[in-house]
């Protein structure tokens, strides 16, 4: 009987391996995969190595994290193919538009292509010193404003805030800070009266335990002026409910806007098999890592906006379409995206052909797009 238990056991174990091997075979993941992020410690970080977690745990592969300090270290390594994919941010927008830092002749817009994305339970939001009294944004007029040099994912979600108030950086003191952490010292210090953040992002709680303390105004999803203004700046912005963040909770919510965070994002000619399995990976195996990061719980698949503002990649559609999450509407989107992306590529070489400036390049990608009936959002740099 023991020997009967002892083979029973061997036998299973066995089937066991080879069931894994053969899951492994039937994905096309390769054996080593690398991946661009935010910092060490950052949420978006945390999240891809828990991903990270998985692929190894059940396919055998080594995922290597590749952090990086600012926008351009994260997507420069996915544009020379150092790594497939990168965790990104909103400059993931920035840079399918050719803006701001994308702007110069070493970037132009790039064909890049979601895989999926996390949507947590905080928002994007521009916190203001609960010792002001404010109450909303319209009361940020004459106040200290900060605004971060070089950091459009910064000041571009501020200008926002401020026109959901009707107002503009001119009716603002505006003050200008070297980095994020400089901006939210400032706020501590007093510097400032206001400054932009995740609802959870660590600095903000540095405001919260401080004699200032921090308040979230409100962007008010009834409040059709605040944002049309809002999604004039910023179209990438979408409602949203937050029960996390400094003096934020299920109890008390704060009623705003946010944008996915982190983006799992790629280039256009990446291999259509590999995002698809990548896509397979990350869905099925949601309940393994959900739980290793608060912002986990963002890449469910009901959490999803398969209508946003990048395109998504044609493997991850093929994936989301099989399981009857992809139709016609999702594919309709999508082609526009894609024809937006084409007539930037395309307005690009004219401007590299010309060897025009900065200036002419947001004068031709307006025109480019005007005559197309679309929105170029920015005509122009910064602090519009």
């Amino acid at each position: 009987m023991r020997t009967q238990k002892i083979r029973l056991t061997r036998m299973m174990l066995m089937l066991a391996a080879l069931s894994g091997f053969a899951q492994a075979e039937e994905l096309q993941l390769g054996r080593t995969m690398a991946w661009s992020a935010y910092n060490l410690g950052t949420t978006g970080y945390n999240q891809a190595v828990a991903i990270g977690k998985v692929l190894k745990d059940h396919y055998d592969v080594n995922l290597r994290v590749v952090p990086g300090k600012n926008d351009v270290s994260r997507l420069l390594p996915l544009v020379r193919k150092r790594v497939q994919f990168s965790a990104n941010g909103i400059a993931t927008y920035f840079a399918q538009e050719g803006v701001f830092q994308f702007a110069s002749d070493k970037w132009g817009p790039l064909p890049l292509r979601i895989v999926m994305m996390s949507y947590g339970d905080s928002n994007q939001a521009l916190g203001v010193a609960a010792d002001l009294g404010i109450e909303s944004y319209a009361d940020l007029r004459g106040k200290r404003v900060p605004y971060v040099r070089g950091a459009p994912a910064i000041n571009i979600p501020t200008q926002a805030f401020l026109a959901c108030g009707g107002l503009t950086w001119d009716d603002v003191k505006r003050v200008d800070f070297p980095g994020y952490a400089a901006m939210w010292t400032g706020a501590v210090n007093g510097q400032v009266d206001a400054a932009y953040a995740n609802t959870v992002s660590g600095p903000t709680r540095k405001l919260e335990a401080s004699p200032r303390g921090i308040f979230w105004p409100k962007a008010p999803h009834a409040d059709t002026g605040c944002w049309e203004r809002m999604n004039a700046v910023t179209p990438f912005f979408t409602p949203h409910m937050a029960t996390r963040g400094a003096a934020i909770s299920v109890e008390s919510p704060h009623e705003g806007a946010t944008y996915p965070y982190p983006l799992l994002i790629t280039l256009a000619d990446q291999k259509a098999d590999l995002v698809h399995d990548l896509a397979k990976v990350i869905h099925t195996h949601y309940d393994e890592y959900k739980d290793a990061d608060p912002g986990g719980i963002g890449w469910a698949l009901d959490r999803q906006v398969f209508q946003w503002e990048v395109p998504f990649h044609e493997g991850a559609i093929k994936y989301f379409r099989s399981i009857g999450a992809w139709g016609q509407p999702e594919d309709d989107h999508n082609e526009g995206l894609l024809a937006r992306q084409a007539i930037l590529a395309e307005a690009w070489q004219k401007h590299r052909s010309a060897g025009g400036g900065d200036a002419d390049w947001y004068a031709l990608r307006a025109q480019a797009l005007e005559q197309e009936g679309l929105d170029p959002i920015w005509t122009k740099g910064e602090a519009q």
